[in-house]
């Protein structure tokens, strides 16, 4: 009789929400085969949009993940497991949003300022892309994948490289900052007050 491994026994690929497919397509796609990273951003151009867009906004999202892609294809032959194709992917294009979001102002230059929309008559709406903006990029990037892509603290912190500690940390934050926000007249705040 074999023996059992240590943490039990060994779940096969295609049970343990590992494509056996895609880590073929990622072999291939090492290997030089642009055709099968083609099918590869196929498989996740618009989870990593999203999650672009959480972090640098609707104009640059697209831009960030063209970007992010680059930068994976030139690294993609060191990739040690192909099954962690995935998440991998998610950290090249978050990192480099990151960088970005980082690298660009916040400010507009007054010449270059357009007149903010006018405002609705009731409360009913809000403006859920100008409050997130307000966030730090990782604490925008945690609630996004928190909220959106319903990923647990272990699987943030993985991507985001930080502990499960560190997501909860910012979860608190971005919903304290928020609150903040939602709670005072707009033209009173602050960025000072909103983020002490």
């Amino acid at each position: 009789m074999p023996a059992t491994p240590v943490h039990g026994p060994r779940v096969p690929a295609h049970l343990s929400g590992v494509d056996p497919a895609e880590a073929d397509l990622v072999r291939s796609a090492a290997a030089g085969d642009r055709g099968a990273y083609a099918r590869l951003i196929e498989r996740h151009w618009s989870r990593l949009v999203r999650l672009a867009r959480s972090v640098v906004g609707e104009a640059e999202a697209e831009d960030s993940v063209q970007d992010g892609l680059i930068r994976a294809w030139l690294a993609l032959p060191s990739l040690r497991r192909p099954e962690a194709f995935g998440p991998w992917l998610a950290r090249v294009v978050l990192r480099g949003c990151l960088r970005e979001r980082r690298r660009r102002p916040e400010t507009v230059p007054l010449a270059e300022a357009q007149e903010p929309p006018v405002a609705p008559a009731s409360d009913a709406g809000l403006d859920v892309e100008r409050l997130l903006a307000a966030l730090a990029p990782r604490q925008r990037a945690v609630m996004h994948l928190t909220v959106v892509e319903g990923m647990s603290d272990g699987e943030i912190g993985a991507l985001l490289e930080i502990t499960p500690a560190s997501v909860r940390s910012h979860r608190r934050r971005a919903r304290e900052a928020l609150t903040r926000l939602l709670a005072a007249p707009r033209a009173t705040l602050s960025p000072r007050e909103v983020f002490p």
